[in-house]
């Protein structure tokens, strides 16, 4: 089983095992109303700064020291120049809107067995707040079409195609956004074996629907966390997407047209020895429905974790070193306390 298939098996919320039928919702239920948890809340502490996460040209010649050093500062940044083609970018969202856009009896014949990953569900990290968040997910890891064959019995394969060419191309960007990054580290890619092997990584691809919400001021999209994952890799052309900046607090990302958006991981961080920021996003909502996707990219379970000594990224390691397996178990029994329980 992949690193991130591992992460995906801990049980939903017994409350709600679902997600609500969005369509006949017209009141904010009570399990959604984020309000009362004033240091969670989504408009509480948002900052309206004019400061936001730098746009990088990946052919810039330039790139390499500025994505280093948006990873140093933010954890986050915009790209553009990366070659996935436009048309299949909004293919990726007309398929996702397609859907989503689906009866809710329909998308339930994609519901994620218990224990699994992949399939129609609540956000992967439901299980850790006491609120509900205003989402549904389909979450893809390989082929998806074990799962839409149940949602297009006839007429699935456009789907597939589409999801499939769109994983492999953001495989390809992820890798070679590893490479400049792992060069800043003086890790040699080349005898980075999970790197080199095509299927020694481990990827999954989120897709999000973020429905049109009664009362957006009072409801969460995806509550505040960071990514089990090296770099994340995510599709949106409107805003929600909010991440947080130390002395700063919230800011919200406002998409450029064409760009991805990517994000440091929890396994990057502690490759960097805490250099890089593990950036905490969360997403809010608004009266008009939102498809986002998200790639995330991690390394094989049996993989050792192991912060870079170097004059650059300290010659002191603030983590020990630890397996994909084990950290992703004890994220997914600690949740955000899972650094502070591996730091030396």
């Amino acid at each position: 089983m992949g690193a991130l298939a591992e992460a995906y098996k801990h049980s939903l919320l017994d409350k709600q095992p679902i997600p609500l039928d969005y369509g006949s919702v017209r009141t904010l239920p009570e399990s959604h109303i984020w309000l009362d948890q004033s240091d969670e809340s989504p408009y509480v502490a948002y900052s309206t700064s004019l400061i936001s996460p730098p746009v990088i040209d990946l052919t810039d010649p330039d790139a390499p020291r500025l994505i280093i050093q948006a990873c140093e500062t933010w954890g986050v940044f915009q790209l553009i120049g990366h070659g996935i083609p436009t048309k299949l970018m909004e293919d990726v969202e007309s398929e996702a809107g397609k859907l989503f856009g689906l009866p809710v009896d329909q998308k339930l014949k994609a519901l994620r067995s218990p224990g699994g990953g992949a399939g129609y569900g609540l956000p992967h990290i439901s299980p850790f707040f006491n609120k509900c968040m205003w989402h549904e997910g389909f979450t893809i890891m390989g082929s998806p079409i074990d799962h839409t064959r149940q949602l297009w019995p006839q007429a699935y394969q456009g789907f597939c195609e589409t999801m499939v060419d769109y994983q492999n191309q953001l495989k390809v960007l992820t890798e070679q956004l590893i490479r400049i990054i792992f060069k800043s580290l003086n890790i040699n890619s080349e005898e980075v074996d999970w790197l080199k092997d095509s299927q020694g990584s481990s990827t999954a691809l989120q897709l999000n629907s973020y429905p049109a919400c009664p009362d957006p001021t009072r409801a969460m999209g995806l509550a505040p966390h960071t990514d089990t994952s090296l770099i994340t890799i995510l599709q949106s052309k409107t805003s929600g997407l909010q991440v947080f900046k130390e002395g700063a607090g919230w800011i919200l990302v406002q998409p450029i047209p064409g760009a991805l958006i990517v994000n440091v991981g929890d396994f990057l961080h502690i490759l960097s020895n805490g250099v890089f920021t593990t950036v905490r996003h969360r997403v809010v909502v608004t009266q008009i429905q939102r498809f986002s996707a998200a790639h995330f990219y991690a390394p094989p379970g049996d993989v050792i974790v192991s912060p870079v000594m170097s004059k650059d990224f300290g010659e002191v390691p603030r983590y020990r070193s630890v397996s994909v397996k084990e950290y992703v178990e004890t994220k997914g029994k600690h949740f955000e306390k899972v650094l502070s329980l591996i730091k030396k």
